[in-house]
């Protein structure tokens, strides 16, 4: 896709040879054939247009419109290098011959890099009068890449851009890799005889797999799928399809679920978020409630701008563009939100680069308003165009595709160590399977993630049906409640603090649900209380409410509620101190319709510790609320 940049340049100055009347040369052997390389420029064909141009040079040397003209093909045909011979060559001859020259050279400068003399031209186009508003912007644009390249250059980032190798790249194209958040699957796009298809590989032992063909439930022979964005866990896909005869515009986005060892077939987001325009390159939140997207339509800043819609009760709301402080007046694509959900990636042309897209990061501020873009800078950033770049859930490495680099041929996938200074927020995973305490067969159930601070979900899914499994990530420096449950069972209660944990080192469980009966008991372990004292802390209060459930859906169930100390202490005020927390349980339930008659609580102390008190961690595990089946 030629870049809006390139298009603004070429409809605001058409070909030279429109606006001549009385051209610089005599010879009518030069004029002829400058004159069939116009009606040539106009069939589009290009090729012919350079060799008649070629020969009108060759007949006079100073024939400025030919050498102009023949710069503006060699634009048109991306041979930039020609094209600034061509208008070096026009100034040389006649430095006032047309404004125009300078802007354009100085734009096919910077796809050279060569920002020096780019900046010079464009400070001179910028001398002449009656330049219009939207000129002298573009032109201040260009120079404000070119002042932004000469500082990149001189403080070049680390960048060791490493090939995926043979089992992921071809000779064909392989580009806009993304990964599940363990890392333990890569899906891309390979195309083949001008047919995008997704593609997959597995990293077993450290070791990318013989990447294979997705699923024939989503690849199609007659259509392209591409600019795709797998959910954490890998359960989701969502992707782009063009011209599918359900869209609702030339591109839709779609999305497409994972049964089993396939995919299930996918269907288009509709509208809002769908329309007759362009919708593509979705990004998906970790939570899967947010999807960030491309569109040209109404109400953008430029050509193409980012968006996001968020997911209700009622599906996909109205998008809302990002704003200016992702989109300008130019394009803004490859959107990747990162699973920290506070640190956005993105190409764009609009914010100062090296040339052509460029890709930055934004970060979200406390006020939840997106800062200033920041260049990942050189050589990450060239001046040709960045863009599908997608970051690992820990934040330490980054994919993309380059042509760029020795590698299989065309687009090859590559990976690096992203910088410090532009990585996102640290976060882990939790990675766990859900099977009956019994049979140990697995179980699909209800799994939520709760930040505790915040008592708001990050994380609302349920366990695969054929294996059980779940995965979410959690950013760092938060406490989480995790809660498992389905219907028939005694819910399961977890805690995750990652405040000074090491994100490094990811939560693997195993969860076994026990079906209700009586004598089975669950440890509470997100009813909190301060020190030696017995007021519920308001992050209980997301435990509290799921024990309120289970009462709800449970109605003849009846539990004894237990509070327990450590051994640390005078051990009458540790008694009391247990049975006032467990009672502190129990009036939380009755104000909240449960029936006091299928309630008793009781405090035991010190005694009936879990584990030894012989560590500050043990006596914290000891110091727990919990409830048992009394009947049901």
């Amino acid at each position: 896709m030629r870049t809006i940049l390139s298009l603004i340049i070429l409809s605001i100055f058409p070909l030279f040879v429109s606006a001549q009347r009385h051209y610089s040369t005599v010879n009518e052997e030069a004029i002829k054939n400058y004159a069939l390389a116009d009606r040539s420029i106009d069939e589009h064909l290009y090729e012919e247009a350079i060799e008649l141009l070629k020969k009108a040079i060759s007949i006079d040397g100073k024939f400025v419109e030919a050498h102009a003209e023949l710069g503006d093909v060699y634009r048109l045909k991306r041979q930039y290098k020609l094209a600034i011979e061509e208008f070096q060559k026009v100034i040389m001859l006649y430095p006032d011959f047309n404004r125009a020259v300078y802007l354009k050279l100085g734009d096919s400068e910077i796809t050279e890099s060569q920002y020096a003399n780019a900046k010079t031209h464009l400070e001179k186009y910028l001398t002449y009068p009656d330049v219009t508003t939207q000129n002298i912007a573009y032109a201040q644009k260009l120079i404000n890449d070119c002042k932004f390249s000469l500082v990149a250059l001189t403080h070049p980032v680390a960048f060791k851009p490493v090939n995926m190798g043979g089992e992921i790249n071809t000779a064909d194209d392989e580009y806009l890799p993304t990964a599940t958040a363990d890392e333990s699957t890569l899906i891309f796009t390979r195309k083949i005889n001008n047919n995008e298809d997704f593609y997959k590989s597995d990293n077993l032992n450290n070791s990318w797999q013989k990447a294979e063909y997705l699923s024939s439930m989503i690849n199609t022979p007659q259509y392209n799928e591409g600019a795709q964005s797998i959910s954490q866990d890998g359960k989701f896909l969502f992707f782009t399809g063009c011209n599918r005869p359900d869209g609702l515009g030339r591109c839709d986005i779609y999305i497409a679920q994972k049964k089993g060892n396939d995919w299930g077939k996918p269907f288009s987001l509709s509208a809002p978020l769908n329309t007759a325009g362009w919708e593509a390159q979705p990004s998906i939140s970790a939570d899967g409630r947010t999807i960030y997207f491309v569109s040209n339509r109404k109400g953008g800043y430029g050509g193409y701008d980012i968006w996001k819609s968020k997911l209700t009760e009622k599906g996909w709301g109205n998008p809302e563009n990002m704003g200016p402080e992702i989109n300008t007046a130019y394009d803004e694509q490859s959107p990747f939100i990162h699973p920290d959900d506070s640190t956005f990636y993105f190409c764009s042309n609009g914010w100062p680069g090296l040339g052509n897209k460029d890709l930055f990061v934004s970060r979200l501020g406390p006020d939840g308003k997106w800062k200033r873009p920041e260049n990942l800078g050189y050589p990450i950033n060239s001046s040709g165009d960045e863009n599908g770049l997608t970051i690992t859930a820990n934040g330490e490495y980054a994919f993309f595709a380059s042509n760029n680099l020795k590698g299989f041929g065309g687009y090859d996938i590559y990976t690096f160590q992203l910088p410090v200074n532009v990585r996102p927020n640290m976060v882990t995973y939790v990675k766990g399977k859900v099977f009956d305490g019994k049979s140990k067969e697995p179980l699909e159930a209800a799994v939520e993630i709760i930040d505790l601070q915040s008592n708001a979900p990050v994380y609302q899914d349920y366990s695969s049906e054929d294996g059980g499994e779940f995965l979410a990530t959690i950013a760092a420096g938060k406490n989480y409640a995790l809660n498992i449950s389905k219907e028939g069972y005694l819910f399961y209660s977890d805690n995750f603090s990652l405040i000074n944990h090491n994100v490094k080192t990811a939560f693997n469980i195993s969860v076994s649900l026990s079906p209700i009966e009586i004598g089975g008991t669950v440890i509470l372990k997100n009813i909190f209380f301060d020190t030696n004292k017995f007021d519920l802390k308001p992050e209980s209060i997301t435990e509290l409410g799921k024990l309120v459930e289970f009462l709800q859906l449970n109605k003849t169930v009846r539990i004894e509620i237990s509070g327990y100390t450590d051994d640390v202490g005078n051990e009458q005020v540790n008694q009391v101190l247990s049975e006032n927390r467990a009672k502190a349980v129990h009036t939380y339930l009755i104000n909240h319709a449960i029936n006091s008659g299928r309630l008793v609580f009781k405090g035991y102390g010190k005694s009936d510790p879990i584990v030894p008190n012989t560590t500050d961690e043990n006596r914290s595990r000891n110091r727990r609320t919990e409830f048992k089946i009394t009947a049901k």
